[in-house]
C-alpha cells in the first residue's frame, strides 16, 4: 500500500488520538460497570429477582430453629477461706496463666465426656426427635443410636464464648424444640458444675497425700542439716563472736600493719638517702659537707669551722711570705691536719650510725611485712569459713523455708476436703426461648438479593465484555478519542420506514406524498432519498444535524471535498453519503455526489440512473465530464457514478488523472462528497483521504467492531489523513441515547413536504 502513496509527511504519534495510542480496554473499571448496567440492566434485574425469590423458597423449607442461654462464671483461683497466698498480685504472667484456664475450661465445656454423661442422664440416644432435629412428637418406632453418636450431635448443636474482658462465658444450644433446649442446655451446665466440684475434691484429696508424704521427708532433711551447721561452727570456733565481728577485728589490725609498713618504707629511704650523701663526701676536702648534715649535727658545724679557719691562717700566713720551714706556719699546718683529722673522724662515724640505722630498719619491715600477711591470710581463711558457714545456712533456711510453705498447705489440704467450694456457678439459667433463631427470612433474601446483584453484574459485565461492536456514540469516542459529528437513525425494515417517514399519524395513513407531489408506497421508497423526500423527518433533521456540525468544524476554512468511508461493508457509509449530500443540497450549494466504490457502486442505483460512464471514463476522457455528470431530483445535487469497474481501482485513486478529475469537480462544485469502499478492507479510502479535505468514518451501531472502527481509523491518520470525527448510523429510534421517538411524534404535526 504504502508504494501506492504520495508519501506523505506521517503525524507524530503523539498526536494520535489517545485511545489508539493505548488499545482497547482491557480490565475492570467503573465506566465499564456503568456501561453494563446501563445496557444490560434487565439481566441484573431478572437474576436478582430469581434469586430473591429462591431465597424466599428455601428459607420456608427451613426447619425453624430455637437458641437456649445460659451464663456461666469461671474463677481461675478457687475460693480460699484460709485466705489468698499470691497477695492479689495481677502481672503478665497471671493474666496468660488466666487466659489459658478460659480456654482450658471452654474446651471442657464442649468435651465429650460432658456430652455423654448429659445423653445417658436425659436418654438423648433414644429420642427420635433429638437424633432428627425435630420438635417434638411421636416417636414413630425410631432405632437407638449410640451414646457417642448422640453426644457427637449434641457437640454440634453448642457453642461456647468468653464474654469479653469479663469471667462470663456464655453457652448457647440450638434445637428444634424450644422445650428441648432449655432441658439439653440446664443438663449441659449442671453436668459441667458438678464435674468441676469432683476434679476438686479429687485433685484436693491428692494433693493432700502428697504434701504429707514430702512433709516427712523435708523434716528428716532440715534436722540432718541442723546438726550440719552445729558441727561447722563447732569445729571454727564459732561460738562466740560472729564472722563480722572477727571480720572487723581482722580489718582493723590489717589497716594498722598496712600503716606501719608505709611508715617504715618511707623512713628506709629517707635513711638509705642519708647514707648516699655521706659516702658522696670528698675525704681530700671534707669541708664540702651538705647544708643538711650540718644543720642538724652541732658538732660537725663546729669541727667544719675549726677546719676552715686553720686552712685560713695557713693560707694567710703562706701569703706573707714565710716558708714551709718557718715555725708559725709549721705550728698553723699541725692545726689543720689535726681539725682535718677530726673532721673525718665524725663523719665516719655519723655514717656507721646511718648504716646501722638502716639494717634496724630493714629488720623491722621484715617483721612487720611477717605480720602483715599473716592477717592476711587469716582474712582469706575466714572468708572461705563463711562461705561454707554461708552454704550450710542457706540450705537449712531453704528447707525450712519449705518445710513451713508444705506444712501449711498440708493443713489447708486437709481442711478444704472437709470444706468443698467451686470456682464455677451458674449465673443465668437457660430459659424457654419464645422466637426463633434460624432461619433468618431478612438476611436469607438480603443475601439472595445480593448474591443476585453478584451474579447479574457478573452477566452483565460479561456481555459488556464479549460484546465488541459499538452501540452509541459514547463507546466510539471511548474507543477513538475522536468527536461525534451526529447520527443517522436505523430505517431498516418495514417498521423503521413507517415510524421514520409518516410518524403516528392517526387513521392508519400508510403513503404520503413524495417531493414531486405524487404518492408513493413506503416499501418502494430508496432509504438513501428519506432526506429528499421527507425533510421533515428524524432521519432529515439528523442530516442537517450533521451538516451543521460539519460547517462548525471548521468555519474559517470549511471543508469542500469530503470522503465518506467505513470500517466493514453494510455500515451504512453510501446512506450517509446521500443524506450528508441532499442535506447540503437543501441548504442552496451545488453538491456532487461522486461513487468512488469502483468494486461494489450503489450510488446509480439510489438515483435509478445508470452507472456509466461515471468516474473511470471522465478519468480517461476528461471531455465526457459533462456527459457523466447526472442532475438528480434533488434540487442542485449530482451524482457522478463509478462507471465500468477497473482491475485496479486502488491505483486510478492514486493517479494523476483522478486528481485532474477532482480539481475539474472542484471548479464546477461548491460541495464534493465521495463514497469509498471500507477503509479496513481494501486501500483505496486510505489513498483518496490524501486527496480530500476530511475524511467522515461511519460506523454502525451494535454492528461495526471496535478492532475494525480502531484498525480503520488508524490506516487513514498514518497516512496524514484529516477526520475531523465519525458518524454513527442506525441508531434505534428510542435507545442509544438519540431521542429520535420526539422526531417521531414531531413529526405527526407536520404534513410531508410537497413540490
Amino acid at each position: 500500500m504504502k508504494s501506492l502513496l504520495p508519501s506523505p509527511s506521517l503525524p507524530p504519534r503523539s498526536l494520535l488520538p489517545a485511545p489508539l495510542e493505548q488499545g482497547d480496554e482491557g480490565g475492570f473499571s467503573l465506566g465499564l460497570l456503568a456501561r453494563a448496567l446501563r445496557k444490560n440492566w434487565f439481566l441484573v434485574v431478572l437474576a436478582v429477582a430469581a434469586f430473591v425469590t429462591g431465597a424466599s423458597l428455601y428459607t420456608s423449607r427451613l426447619t425453624r430453629i430455637y437458641e437456649a442461654v445460659a451464663s456461666v462464671q469461671l474463677d481461675p483461683q478457687p475460693l480460699m477461706p484460709l485466705g489468698n497466698q499470691t497477695g492479689g498480685q495481677v502481672g503478665p504472667e497471671s493474666y496468660w496463666s488466666n487466659q489459658e484456664y478460659f480456654a482450658t475450661q471452654l474446651q471442657v465445656l464442649t468435651s465429650r465426656k460432658v456430652a455423654e454423661a448429659v445423653v445417658r442422664k436425659l436418654a438423648l440416644n433414644r429420642d427420635h426427635s433429638f437424633v432428627t432435629n425435630k420438635p417434638a412428637g411421636p416417636q414413630g418406632g425410631a432405632s437407638e443410636v449410640s451414646i457417642d453418636f448422640a453426644a457427637n450431635l449434641l457437640r454440634s448443636r453448642m457453642e461456647v464464648k468468653q464474654i469479653a474482658d469479663s469471667r462470663l462465658t456464655r453457652v448457647t444450644y440450638r434445637d428444634a424444640d424450644p422445650s428441648r433446649a432449655q432441658r439439653v442446655l440446664a443438663g449441659i451446665v449442671d453436668e459441667y458444675v458438678d464435674q468441676n466440684l469432683d476434679r476438686t475434691l479429687d485433685t484436693a484429696s491428692q494433693r493432700a497425700e502428697w504434701l504429707d508424704t514430702q512433709l516427712v521427708k523435708l523434716k528428716q532433711e532440715l534436722e540432718s542439716q541442723e546438726m550440719d551447721l552445729h558441727d561447722f561452727k563447732k569445729r571454727n570456733n564459732l561460738l562466740s563472736v560472729s564472722f563480722d565481728d572477727q571480720s572487723n577485728m581482722l580489718r582493723a589490725q590489717i589497716q594498722q600493719l598496712n600503716s606501719a609498713l608505709t611508715d617504715l618504707k618511707a623512713r628506709q629511704e629517707r635513711v638509705a638517702a642519708r647514707l648516699a650523701v655521706l659516702q658522696g663526701i670528698n675525704a681530700e676536702n671534707p669541708a664540702a659537707i651538705p647544708q643538711s648534715e650540718l644543720l642538724g649535727d652541732g658538732l660537725l658545724k663546729s669541727l667544719r669551722s675549726s677546719y676552715l679557719d686553720a686552712e685560713e691562717q695557713l693560707g694567710r700566713l703562706r701569703a706573707m711570705g714565710k716558708g714551709d720551714n718557718h715555725p708559725d706556719v709549721q705550728a698553723a699546718a699541725v692545726t689543720l691536719q689535726s681539725s682535718h683529722d677530726a673532721l673525718q673522724t665524725e663523719i665516719q662515724n655519723i655514717r656507721h650510725g646511718c648504716e646501722a640505722d638502716l639494717d634496724a630498719v630493714h629488720r623491722e619491715l621484715a617483721g612487720v611485712t611477717r605480720l602483715y600477711e599473716t592477717a592476711k591470710t587469716q582474712a582469706m581463711d575466714l572468708n572461705l569459713n563463711e562461705v561454707r558457714y554461708a552454704r550450710l545456712r542457706r540450705s537449712k533456711d531453704n528447707t525450712e523455708h519449705v518445710f513451713g510453705v508444705v506444712l501449711e498447705r498440708s493443713t489447708e489440704s486437709g481442711l478444704s476436703k472437709l470444706m468443698p467450694f467451686n470456682n464455677v456457678r451458674v449465673l443465668d439459667r437457660p430459659l424457654v426461648p419464645a422466637a426463633p433463631v434460624l432461619p433468618r427470612p431478612s438476611l436469607n433474601l438480603a443475601l439472595g438479593a445480593a448474591l443476585g446483584l453478584l451474579v447479574g453484574l457478573f452477566f452483565a459485565v460479561g456481555r459488556e465484555l464479549l460484546d465488541r461492536t459499538v452501540r452509541d456514540a459514547a463507546d466510539v469516542e471511548r474507543e477513538l478519542g475522536i468527536p461525534s459529528i451526529g447520527s443517522l437513525p436505523d430505517v431498516q425494515g418495514r417498521a423503521g420506514l413507517a415510524t421514520l417517514y409518516y410518524g403516528a399519524y392517526p387513521h392508519g395513513r400508510a403513503h404520503k406524498r413524495n417531493s414531486s407531489g405524487s404518492e408513493s408506497n413506503p416499501e418502494r421508497l430508496v432509504p438513501e432519498m428519506l432526506v429528499h423526500h421527507y425533510p421533515k423527518s428524524a432521519a432529515a433533521e439528523a442530516a442537517r444535524a450533521i451538516r451543521t456540525n460539519l460547517l462548525l468544524t471548521s468555519p474559517d476554512r470549511p471543508y469542500k471535498t469530503l470522503l465518506v468511508t467505513s470500517p466493514s461493508p453494510a455500515e451504512g457509509k453510501t446512506m450517509v453519503a446521500a443524506s450528508v449530500a441532499i442535506a447540503m443540497a437543501q441548504a442552496g450549494q451545488r453538491v456532487c455526489l461522486v461513487d468512488c466504490d469502483l468494486r461494489r457502486p450503489r450510488v446509480h442505483s439510489i438515483f435509478g440512473s445508470p452507472i456509466a460512464p461515471g468516474v473511470t471514463v471522465a478519468m480517461l476522457d476528461p471531455s465526457k465530464l459533462d456527459e457523466a455528470l447526472i442532475k438528480t431530483s434533488a434540487p442542485d445535487l449530482w451524482i457522478l457514478p463509478a462507471g465500468p469497474t477497473p482491475p485496479n481501482p486502488a491505483d486510478l485513486m492514486h493517479s494523476d488523472a483522478f486528481g485532474r478529475l477532482l480539481e475539474a469537480l472542484q471548479s464546477r462544485f461548491d460541495r464534493i462528497v465521495i463514497d469509498s469502499p471500507p477503509a479496513g478492507i481494501v486501500t483505496d479510502p486510505v489513498v483518496l483521504s490524501t486527496r480530500v479535505d476530511a475524511t467522515l468514518l461511519v460506523v454502525r451501531a451494535r454492528r461495526t467492531r471496535r478492532e475494525s472502527a480502531r484498525h480503520a481509523l488508524r490506516s487513514l491518520m498514518d497516512v496524514g489523513g484529516t477526520v475531523p470525527g465519525f458518524i454513527i448510523n442506525a441508531v434505534g429510534a428510542t435507545g442509544d441515547g438519540y431521542p429520535y421517538s420526539y422526531y417521531g411524534s414531531y413529526s405527526q404535526e407536520t404534513k410531508p413536504a410537497e413540490t
